[in-house]
């Protein structure tokens, strides 16, 4: 199965968007200057839908 995780970080650094700290298990917590919310990325995305979701979060259009 794919692992959209490592280009949807990708995207999100692109976008200014910061790591802020880690989270529980493999989770962890970004800031999207865009939206000014904090959002969780998992560290193993293998859907498209959650990944997008992410990406909605953060204020940014759909991807995958």
């Amino acid at each position: 199965m794919a692992d959209f995780t490592p280009d949807l970080k990708q995207l999100l650094n692109i976008a200014g968007c910061s790591f802020v700290r880690y989270g529980k298990g493999d989770h962890e917590i970004w800031l999207s200057p865009i939206s000014q919310r904090h959002f969780v990325v998992d560290g193993s995305i293998r859907s498209r839908h959650t990944a997008n979701g992410v990406l909605k979060q953060a204020g940014l259009p759909k991807h995958f």
